[in-house]
């Protein structure tokens, strides 16, 4: 296939490990700062990608925020924003979610064959719906974002999503925002889940920068070669 996707993880959690708490409302583990620091890296990104879990519970627009960024990518002869990206097992999401209503870039919808036909009835007016063979596989989405033309893809969530591309040793660079709270509360959802991860303590990810932002801490993991220092 075409070389793939560079792949950055963006996550942000508790101190103990959590990426939301078990109720309703959405937790925030920013802050302002932060906030625009991820706008910033949406911006040098061609592709945006979430699990339909994250679509539903959380329902994201992927948009780049900052009116001054959004021009420079149009500036450049890109899009505002980068193409909006979701891999679902089920076919079920909400035509009406802001993934797809909010911005006018191509939106993607992965999903397994068995069920191209549910999610085109679905989203197919909104969105391109793209068979990802069966299983689905993060493998088959990269090597079709690569053929789309992608060549640097920012994974947002959720732990699912973090926990298919880390074990498929599709990922290049991680992201990781430590909030100065635990949650506490083994309902609520984690960073990600067990796997077999290619980094353990035999085989350690390079850490390239550790930064304050306000009242949270930011490590960026180099977990390829691909990753600069």
């Amino acid at each position: 296939m075409t070389t793939r996707p560079y792949v950055l993880l963006s996550c942000a959690m508790s101190i103990d490990g959590y990426i939301d708490d078990a109720t309703t409302d959405r937790l925030v583990l920013s802050n302002d700062d932060d906030l625009d620091r991820v706008d910033a890296t949406r911006a040098g990104c061609d592709a945006i990608l979430v699990g339909a879990a994250t679509v539903r519970r959380d329902d994201p627009r992927l948009l780049v925020r900052s009116e001054r960024r959004r021009a420079e990518r149009v500036a450049r002869g890109l899009p505002p924003s980068p193409v909006k990206v979701t891999l679902t097992g089920g076919g079920d999401l909400d035509p009406g979610a802001r993934f797809f209503t909010t911005g006018d870039g191509l939106k993607l919808v992965y999903c397994p064959s068995g069920v191209v036909d549910k999610a085109h009835e679905q989203v197919g007016a909104v969105s391109t719906v793209v068979d990802a063979g069966d299983p689905a596989t993060p493998e088959a989405v990269v090597a079709d974002l690569a053929g789309r033309g992608v060549t640097r893809l920012m994974v947002e969530g959720g732990g699912s999503m973090h926990r298919q591309f880390l074990t498929a040793g599709l990922a290049d660079e991680l992201h990781l925002v430590v909030a100065p709270f635990f949650v506490g509360d083994r309902r609520a959802p984690r960073f990600v889940g067990d796997g077999r991860f290619p980094w353990h303590p035999g085989r350690r990810a390079r850490v390239v920068e550790v930064r304050q932002i306000g009242d949270v801490v930011l490590t960026r993991y180099a977990l390829s070669d691909r990753c600069p220092a």
